[in-house]
């Protein structure tokens, strides 16, 4: 009887196994499937891998040998760490012998661009950049046309629409053409303006190791000049350069040399010649008077301490009366960006510039027609004399979180022409979506002592209170911005 009931239980184990052996071997089969699947994907990618290896070392192979020496060092832009070390790295090859006068003269090779572009045309980049202002201030300061935007007080507005292309022409020059709409106020009238905001290029290879820029530029003249409202720190300009420059700034067209010496630290020297364009400041516009301009600037870092950059610049020209006309500046910017971090978590920068201009002046004077000793009328002497004029700007701006910031800025000018003197201060923050998405809201207080040039039809408005939101977008390329 029990050997039976053993019998019985073997024959219901085994019935019971057999689905059980048969779902093994299928699950096994697909595995072995999906094995072969994956062995096969990774023969193709490993095909793919070699021949694109093969394509590079034929490419490498035609390509034309590297230059013995390279294109000047473009100046530290926002997205390359400034200055230079004192000395090599000890695993760096021992410095090379330095070039001779005949060498010297001679134009270096330009750099390669086979590897980059794999033989074909050069190509160019396209960006649009739009910057739009909003402004509220009072009745008064709208009356007068006297606030920071004059017309456009009270309404939003495009202040810049920029169509930027630039790119390499060939390995020996690069190019850069910058077309612009806005909203401009001229003769009492608003209208949307279109117009050539830049158009130059670069030699890279020129003798003594210089580079040269031709055509319609901004000058690099101070800390801020040579940006586009779009990249300025706050919503406007200083006041100093609107009353020393105007609102649109130096922007002339000539010829540019740029010469980086070969130094143990970075120095970046500067000249120009252009034909002095700008009514506010020169206006001769002449190649005969010509406006010549200079600048030097250095960067050095103290360690983990952040990176400041110092600059001279220099301006002289002739007003459209053929009088003297001369600008020097120094500017000063410092940025603390942690170790880590992508963003300067501390800005500080500030401009002061000076004016010298000899202008004409009428003084009235006594006439004695008989001479008895008693003034029988009045008449008017013209004589030359030098009005020196002075302002400045400082400004500091925080960013602890990567899309926020804020900061002031403090201004102090006199006038240009004019007699008087106006100071301002604007408090601001920044909201940044992205590289690309910005907002800034400002509130600014300007206080002159004088109402004399800020009176338009009996009002006058010699305090100003203004509130500005700023947006910006970039589609496409955009050039990095200077330090």
């Amino acid at each position: 009887m029990r050997a039976r009931q053993t019998m019985y239980a073997l024959l219901g184990m085994a019935l019971f196994a057999a689905p059980a052996a048969a779902e093994d071997a299928e699950t096994l089969r697909r595995e072995l499937e999906q094995m072969r699947g994956r062995f096969e994907a990774m023969q193709q990618e490993h095909r793919r891998a070699l021949e694109a290896m093969a394509e590079r070392l034929r490419r490498l192979e035609s390509a034309p040998a590297e230059p013995t020496t390279q294109p000047v060092a473009p100046p530290p832009t926002a997205a390359t760490a400034p200055g230079a070390p004192a000395t090599a790295p000890a695993s760096a090859p021992p410095p090379a012998t330095p070039p001779t006068r005949v060498e010297y003269l001679q134009p270096r090779r330009p750099f390669s661009l086979a590897e980059r572009t794999g033989g074909g045309p050069l190509l160019f980049d396209i960006g649009v950049a739009a910057d739009f202002i909003g402004t509220l201030t009072s009745g008064r300061v709208d009356r007068a046309d006297a606030g920071t935007f004059p017309g456009r007080e009270n309404r939003f507005f495009p202040r810049e629409v920029e169509l930027n292309l630039f790119g390499q022409i060939d390995p020996y020059a690069r190019g850069q053409v910058i077309i612009e709409a806005a909203e401009e106020f001229e003769d009492g009238e608003r209208a949307i303006e279109v117009g050539l905001a830049e158009a130059h290029l670069t030699l890279l290879t020129l003798p003594f190791g210089t580079q040269a820029r031709l055509g319609l530029v901004r000058n690099r003249f101070g800390l801020l000049n040579e940006l586009h409202r779009e990249a300025l720190p706050q919503p406007d300009q200083p006041n100093v350069l609107t009353r020393f420059f105007g609102e649109e700034g130096l922007n002339e067209s000539g010829l540019e040399f740029t010469w980086v010496p070969p130094l143990p630290f970075y120095l970046e020297l500067l000249g120009g010649v252009f034909n002095g364009d700008n009514d506010t400041a020169f206006g001769r516009a002449s190649l005969r008077d010509p406006l010549l301009t200079a600048r030097a600037r250095t960067f050095f870092e103290p360690g983990d301490f952040g990176a400041i950059q110092l600059g001279a610049s220099a301006a002289r020209g002739s007003t459209e009366e053929r009088r003297r006309q001369l600008f020097v500046g120094l500017d000063a910017k410092y940025k603390y960006i942690p170790r880590g971090w992508r963003h300067p978590v501390l800005t500080l920068a500030g401009e002061g510039i000076w004016s010298f201009r000899r202008v004409n002046v009428e003084d009235e004077i006594d006439v004695d027609l008989d001479g008895d000793g008693v003034a029988d009328t009045t008449g008017t002497i013209t004589r030359r004399r030098d009005r020196d004029r002075f302002g400045w700007y400082a400004y500091a701006e925080l960013q602890p979180l990567p899309r926020w910031l804020g900061g002031v800025r403090f201004d102090s000018t006199r006038l240009l022409a004019d007699p008087g003197r106006e100071w301002a201060i604007e408090p601001y923050v920044g909201f940044r979506l992205s590289e690309f998405l910005r907002f800034r809201l400002a509130y600014k207080h300007t206080e002159r002592d004088r109402s004399q040039g800020f009176t338009v039809d009996g009002v006058s408005a010699r305090v100003a209170n203004e509130v500005f939101l700023q947006a910006t977008f970039i589609l496409g390329a955009h050039p990095a911005h200077p330090f």
